[in-house]
């Protein structure tokens, strides 16, 4: 009898277990690329974030010639010789008392200004800095200039004969003009003792404003009183007129 033949389709059975080997040694190649792209992912945040950081130290850097700025122009007004708590003389008002230096915004415009206190006029007066040599204000008589103004009231009074309301404009141009000299030629001028003819109303109140400014800033340099320095200079031109002034109370209206 013939022998039967193994049927030879079982051979393509050993490929299949060659095909799923293949395959586990496949994924581990693709599991490393997935790795590496994520892992640049992770860094790039923390880069950004670096960038945040400096960024943010430098800002102060650029604020800080802002806080500067003040100090410079703290240096240019102290270049113009006046300073806080220092007495001054404004022509128009006489001795005050510089009590800040600052910027304030006046009609919409911001003004460097001296904030000047006239204390016995009860008054304050804001002069813009860069006006203030144009007003005529100036820090007080040096000894020189206040010795030439005693040496100016121990001389002889020079009254012109003009009419009264012509040197009524003059003493009061001089009163205001700031100059301790051409006030003392005032006080000099319209003083009056006992022996001297009595003044008139105008004539004594211009002499008592002059004599008051003149006062002022005697007292403020010699750091006495007012009403010292008044005495003081009023003695002065008594012994140059030989006589003692007259009293208030007794003069003509």
């Amino acid at each position: 009898m013939p022998t039967k033949k193994k049927p030879a389709p079982k051979k393509p059975a050993a490929r299949k277990p060659a095909a799923k080997k293949a395959s586990p040694k496949a994924a581990p190649k693709a599991a490393p690329k997935t790795a590496a792209k994520k892992a640049p992912a992770k860094k790039a945040p923390a880069q950004k974030a670096v960038a945040k950081k400096t960024t943010a130290k430098k800002a102060p850097a650029k604020k800080a010639p802002a806080k500067k700025a003040p100090a410079k122009e703290v240096v240019r007004r102290s270049a113009l010789g006046f300073r806080v708590n220092e007495h001054i003389v404004y022509p128009a008002h006489g001795v005050g008392l510089i009590v800040e230096i600052s910027a304030q915004e006046i009609a919409g415009m911001s003004l460097d200004l001296f904030v000047i206190n006239f204390e016995k006029e009860k008054m304050v007066l804001r002069v813009p800095i860069d006006k203030a040599e144009q007003t005529g204000m100036r820090k007080l008589a040096e000894p020189k200039v206040m010795d030439g103004a005693i040496k100016t009231l121990k001389g002889r009074a020079r009254v012109k004969r003009t009419m009264w309301s012509r040197r009524a404009q003059e003493y009061e141009a001089k009163i205001n003009s700031g100059d301790l000299i051409a006030i003392a030629e005032v006080v000099r001028d319209l003083f009056r003792n006992e022996n001297q003819p009595e003044q008139s109303y105008s004539e004594r109140q211009l002499y008592e404003a002059a004599l008051e400014r003149m006062a002022r800033e005697v007292a403020t340099v010699e750091k006495t009183t007012e009403d010292a320095a008044i005495v003081k200079l009023e003695a002065i031109l008594a012994k140059t007129t030989g006589g003692a002034r007259r009293q208030p109370g007794s003069d003509a209206a």
